[in-house]
């Protein structure tokens, strides 16, 4: 866990397949810069595959990389680099895929917190007072 003002934060870095299932998934510090990561998972990367990744992943050694495993790069260039790459806006559209998984992981915490909740509407007041649900709100 990486800590800054907010307090502690977390990255998940993903590899998904075409399916937007998860291929592999590695954790990193808050703080540390996205690219960092990367290299562990493009380690997975097949030949003849397109790789979709944001800004955050536009380095030179990812598309060294990717270029390695014979795979296309399609990141979009940050804006302060001055060589140009190939970048198709119609393929960068399938990056949603890579959202919907982390929307399902979302979405699974939140069915397990409801999971968790105790029984008879009890909530936790202020400083971790119980008022029961028919008593005081």
């Amino acid at each position: 866990m990486g800590r800054s003002r907010g307090g502690l934060t977390t990255k998940i870095h993903a590899l998904v397949d075409a399916d937007g299932l998860p291929i592999d998934l590695r954790l990193s510090e808050g703080q540390h810069a996205d690219c960092r990561y990367a290299e562990d998972l493009l380690t997975r990367l097949h030949a003849g595959t397109t790789l979709l990744a944001d800004r955050g992943y536009d380095t030179d050694a990812i598309r060294a990389t990717a270029t390695q495993a014979k795979a296309f790069a399609n990141i979009p260039a940050k804006r302060n680099r001055k060589k140009t790459f190939a970048f198709s806006p119609f393929l960068y559209r399938y990056r949603n895929l890579v959202e919907r998984f982390f929307n399902r992981i979302k979405e699974a915490r939140c069915q397990r917190r409801r999971k968790n909740r105790p029984r008879g509407g009890a909530k936790v007041g202020h400083l971790g007072r119980r008022y029961e649900a028919r008593g005081r709100a």
